[in-house]
């Protein structure tokens, strides 16, 4: 029998706190990262990993669901996979061109967004299949790359190219995604408004 909701818990904003408190990690993150502390980053890696699973099951397992937990939630995920890339290539670790990818892909996703939001109604994010997997690549990227720096994964250069080319074939494929299915349901809207 699933758990009865504790809705007006004193509690309830608990996983909100959490998601906020991960966003915060951004900072260190960077910072470590692009002074080649790769060790130290990845504890901070592993930290906002766990407060991620955390945040998750409070909110799953007492029904502290929310919008805005729906919203910050992703938006914290992205946050510090945007900060690893950033730091990555303040650090000489990837190409330029890879981290402008990466957060163009999100700028442009985030400005569809919010023009749709107020242009056309509310947007409930909806990750497709296309951007787990990017989401997945980018973490894997990042993660692999992090571990080879930090001396506890041997890679060869060989795999790091991979790597480097898988997450900026699957970022572009993704970003393009989006952009279609979004204008083809802004144009949807804009129709059905008119009739």
């Amino acid at each position: 029998m699933p758990p009865t909701p504790i809705r007006d818990s004193p509690w309830r904003h608990l996983p909100n706190a959490i998601t906020l408190a991960r966003i915060v990690l951004v900072v260190p993150l960077v910072w470590l990262i692009a002074n080649h502390r790769f060790e130290a980053a990845l504890l901070v890696v592993a930290v906002a990993g766990a407060s991620d699973a955390l945040d998750g099951l409070l909110a799953k397992r007492y029904g502290w669901q929310s919008w805005l937990g729906g919203v910050l939630d992703p938006l914290a995920d992205k946050l510090l996979l945007i900060a690893c890339f950033v730091s990555l290539d303040l650090a000489g670790v990837i190409p330029d061109w890879l981290m402008w990818l990466v957060v163009g892909r999100d700028l442009v996703i985030a400005a569809g967004a919010t023009a749709y939001h107020f242009l056309i109604g509310r947007v409930l994010p909806q990750p497709s299949a296309l951007s787990k997997v990017t989401t997945f690549v980018q973490i894997v990227c990042a993660l692999a790359l992090l571990l080879k720096l930090s001396g506890l994964l041997p890679l060869a250069d060989v795999i790091d190219d991979a790597l480097i080319w898988l997450t900026a074939l699957t970022t572009t494929a993704s970003g393009m995604h989006y952009v279609a299915v979004w204008s083809h349901k802004a144009l949807e809207a804009r129709r059905r408004g008119n009739a």
